[in-house]
């Protein structure tokens, strides 16, 4: 049997155990399967991936096989064998979609990776930056509309920039300024690409803060280089900062450092102190309304307003984005939630004024008391956000103290749309194995784009992040994402577009009309959670 033959003995066979797991999978719920028909099934596969010499194949039927009675008559519905056969419908798709040896020299980045942002609107550079920077293990997030982009870059903080210069709309020497002028205590180096290589535009992109200019054609072996310099300069300068650049008060590296000395002088002394989460209402409207800089002054203000109104004693740090963290030495429950009561009435009536509008602030926070040895600093953390997220849930502007925490999380719909059942069934899993603070996730899964759009809830007011395969029969995922984007509740969505490798066309036009990222088919799945798990924890 030569190597030809066998490839197409290989596909046959997994084409037989796709159709098999297809029949299976989309029965209705109250159908089942014996188990004697599993137990024969499994049986088959084993001895034909074993002449097809497919290991992996035969040592995953070995496997299940070990767990089933030959003559039992058992009979299990569609939820039973999915879970149960799950690695058997992984291993298919990974056949039908990866190259072995790629599957096992590409990294598996995780949702704390690196993330760079690539604006360029020649989307076949785009695509090969993105490529060969996921590549490093980085996670890369792409725009090519110039002010979408400028928007995503102020909501994701990401911890490289890469900014063509030649846009539509806005040019890349703009975009820099308005970030520039915005985001200017923040370190993120900003990486320069053009065409436009001349000393000129080198020099003015220097002096309007980028930290690096590469021209193109770009040599990928120095831009890769450049890249992990930038990367390391990056990270180190964040864990050697221990103050926030713009509002002056301690940041997150600090706090984390810090914290556990408060739980141990706790153990020590057994004196109790309160955590409080502190997160400014509807502060993306104040942004969205009056624009970043606006936005910025106000974060300022508030933490010059906080470090002024609490005692020496109290630490106050900035957690990220409108969220900081203050620490209440000796201080109980009551006398915390006194305290911050207070502290809401006084800033809410702080006016600020934008170009002849008035508007004021408020804000939310959530106690949480240590007074229990058992209590970690996760753990009360947790607590305390808890509590921040039940007083916003009430109505905002008000101190939220529930000790113990309980299910108030809120539902946020999650849909997948793909005519593959295999990848239905695998997101699935990977999107019920996710856990966003403060949410529990609705999932959904359509096979096509009209049984969506036909659906309550593709019309519902509420958050709804969409997985979305660009290409399907009756309607492409191209028609869906337009029809998405038309609707009277399209500011809810965050669409995450799944693409042809080689779809260059597919990619451009998804980003045209609103898509807030891709990725390229195949996918790791590992990756791919992860990537989903960081979107909706920074989107949400």
């Amino acid at each position: 049997m030569n190597l030809v033959n066998m490839e197409k003995y290989k596909n046959s066979l997994f084409g037989n155990i796709k159709n098999k797991l297809s029949d299976w999978l989309e029965l209705d719920a109250e159908e089942t399967i014996p188990a004697q028909e599993i137990f024969r099934f499994l049986h088959s596969i084993k001895g034909t991936a074993g002449t097809l010499q497919l290991c992996g194949l035969m040592a995953i039927t070995e496997q299940l096989l070990e767990g089933m009675d030959e003559d039992s008559e058992q009979v299990w519905n569609r939820t039973e064998l999915r879970n149960f056969l799950f690695e058997l419908i992984e291993h298919t798709y990974e056949y039908e979609h990866f190259d072995e040896v790629e599957i096992k020299a590409k990294p598996v980045r995780d949702s704390q990776a690196p993330l760079i942002q690539i604006i360029d609107d020649d989307i076949s550079m785009l695509i090969l930056l993105k490529d060969l920077l996921e590549d490093k293990g980085w996670m890369v997030i792409t725009n090519a509309d110039p002010v979408k982009a400028t928007n995503q870059y102020f909501e994701m903080q990401p911890d490289c920039l890469i900014l063509d210069i030649q846009l539509p709309a806005k040019d890349g020497f703009q975009i820099l300024q308005e970030i520039h002028l915005h985001n200017e205590k923040y370190f993120i180096p900003k990486i320069m690409i053009s065409i436009q290589n001349d000393k000129d535009s080198r020099i003015k992109a220097f002096k309007m803060g980028a930290d690096d200019f590469i021209g193109k054609p770009i040599d990928i072996d120095e831009f890769i280089v450049k890249m992990e310099r930038h990367i390391q300069r990056k990270k180190i300068f964040d864990q050697s900062v221990l103050i926030d650049e713009l509002t002056q008060v301690y940041n997150r590296r600090f706090l984390e450092d810090t914290l556990p000395r408060y739980f141990n002088d706790y153990k020590r002394s057994g004196r109790h102190f309160s955590i409080s989460i502190i997160d400014l209402d509807h502060f993306k409207r104040v942004n969205d309304q009056y624009g970043h800089s606006v936005g910025d002054f106000v974060l300022a203000e508030f933490a010059r307003f906080m470090k002024s109104n609490i005692r020496n004693s109290d630490l106050i740090c900035r957690y990220g984005g409108e969220e900081f963290i203050i620490i209440f030495p000796d201080t109980s429950n009551d006398e915390a939630k006194h305290k911050l009561t207070k502290l809401i009435k006084d800033f809410s009536a702080k006016k600020f004024n934008q170009n002849g509008h008035t508007f004021s602030v408020t804000f939310s926070a959530g106690v949480f008391t240590v007074d229990n040895e058992d209590v970690t600093p996760k753990k009360a953390l947790e607590e305390a956000d808890t509590s921040l997220y039940e007083a916003k849930r009430s109505g905002r502007g008000r101190v939220g103290s529930m000790q113990i925490a309980g299910n108030n999380k809120k539902s946020l719909n999650v849909s997948v749309i793909d005519d593959d059942f295999i990848i239905r069934t695998i997101l699935t899993k990977a999107l019920h194995s996710l856990q966003i603070p403060h949410f529990d996730l609705n999932i959904a899964v359509y096979e096509d784009g009209p049984s969506f759009l036909k659906s309550n809830r593709a019309k519902e007011d509420v958050g709804h992040f969409l997985i979305l395969d660009g290409v399907m029969p009756i309607m492409d995922g191209i028609e869906v994402l337009q029809n998405v984007k038309q609707s009277s509740n399209a500011e809810f969505f965050t669409v995450l577009m799944l693409t042809g490798r080689k779809s260059t066309n597919a990619i451009a036009n998804a980003l045209k009309l609103g898509a807030d990222d891709y990725v390229t088919k195949p996918f790791s799945i590992r990756e791919l959670q992860a990537r989903i798990e960081r979107l909706l924890t920074k989107l949400i």
